[in-house]
């Protein structure tokens, strides 16, 4: 009778000639691979592209056509207008339209529900509008003024000055919002839950949003997905910018941690400071010595590799930002934006109403000198 092995033990083989190359391609594999991987972790480097695979042009837009998609029952279901702002509002915030349009079928089945609390008034847990806001949640009042400090999601979908939870545009923006700081596109069920604290209200959305994507199941908009990279970095030009982009682009999904710079968590201006590092270039670490540092740049002339400054609240001011994204395309920004707001991420900054201004670093004075050394 043979000895009894272990599940770990395995009969000794002869290596025959005709085995060897194979095994020496796997011999290789099995100490290049470590190293790499260990290698780019104490770099803080995005890993090479052989191994983290990666998706085409094609793939992307394939993905972006899934995420999109409208079912028969949606376009059955949903009424032409609300559908519309569905679909516009999570393109524009980069969350997914069939989402939105779950929640606000759940809630007030596209502001066609009867009840207290859809076209006037509140119902019994306070909340109002086609989205269901509380109004304190909304900013204090059902109709308010946009201007920089709303404490709360009120938001100006048409475009009249106004944020009424009433509005439908508004509303839909607003929510779109909600679920963007809180963990959409990629967390969904944190971000459902936060908006209406019951698993199973979590489940029902998710279950709705699946019937009306074309697909039958809820897609990962191509923004947030790390594959589609290449949309970002292949379109601009310049290989300072693009390394900029790329490690900055590879912290996504990671958390925010105050004071981080990485290599596992980043605050808002520890990730420029290490993206700007991965391109040898030497920028001040914190938001409030980012801002006085880059040239200033008007609204509408930002381009990739600019920073843009939010008043934050408490502590900042107009001419004391707390808060940094990295612009990496027209009205996007990669952000580590706060503990409760999920991974780091892109977004959008075009409708946050505390904005600042933007900067360019690469035309600083000393990062100029310190690009015509690296030239010589």
């Amino acid at each position: 009778m043979p000895p009894r092995r272990t599940p770990f033990q395995a009969p000794f083989r002869v290596i025959t000639a005709r085995r060897r190359p194979l095994m020496a391609v796997l011999l290789a594999l099995a100490v290049v691979v470590p190293l790499t991987l260990i290698g780019s972790i104490i770099l803080m480097t995005p890993l090479p592209s052989f191994l983290l695979g990666g998706r085409t042009a094609e793939d992307c837009a394939q993905a972006d056509t899934a995420t999109t998609g409208v079912s028969e029952t949606a376009k059955t279901d949903i009424p032409a207008e609300y559908l519309e702002l569905y679909k516009k509002v999570g393109k524009e915030i980069g969350v997914q339209w069939n989402v939105l349009a779950a929640i606000g079928k759940r809630e007030t089945d596209h502001g066609r529900s009867k009840l207290p609390g859809v076209a006037g008034g509140t119902n019994y847990a306070g909340a109002a509008g086609p989205m269901q806001f509380l109004i304190s949640t909304w900013g204090g009042k059902a109709k308010i003024k946009i201007a920089p400090g709303i404490n709360g999601y009120a938001s100006d979908g048409d475009g009249d000055g106004y944020g009424d939870v009433y509005n439908p545009a508004d509303a839909i923006l607003g929510a779109a919002k909600m679920l963007k700081r809180n963990g959409a596109p990629d967390d969904l069920r944190r971000a459902i839950f936060v908006y209406n604290r019951a698993t199973w209200y979590v489940d029902q959305v998710l279950e709705i949003a699946e019937r009306y994507a074309v697909t039958g199941a809820i897609g990962l908009p191509p923004e947030a997905d790390p594959a589609c990279d290449i949309a970002y970095v292949d379109a601009v030009s310049g290989e300072v910018v693009q390394k900029i982009l790329e490690y900055a682009l590879a912290q996504r999904g990671k958390p925010y941690r105050w004071g981080g710079t990485g290599p596992d968590a980043f605050d808002c201006s520890g990730i420029i400071y290490m993206a700007y590092r991965h391109a040898g270039l030497s920028i001040p670490r914190t938001t409030f010595g980012q801002w006085p540092f880059g040239v200033r740049v008007e609204p509408g002339s930002e381009r990739p590799g600019d920073l843009v400054f939010f008043n934050a609240g408490p502590g900042t001011s107009i001419d004391r930002p707390g808060h940094v994204g990295l612009v990496v395309a027209p009205g996007k920004m990669v952000e580590a934006r706060c503990t409760r707001c999920g991974p780091i991420k892109v977004t959008t900054y075009g409708e946050r109403p505390s904005i600042v201004g933007f900067t360019r670093p690469l035309e600083n004075a000393d990062v100029q000198a310190q690009l015509r050394r690296d030239l010589t």
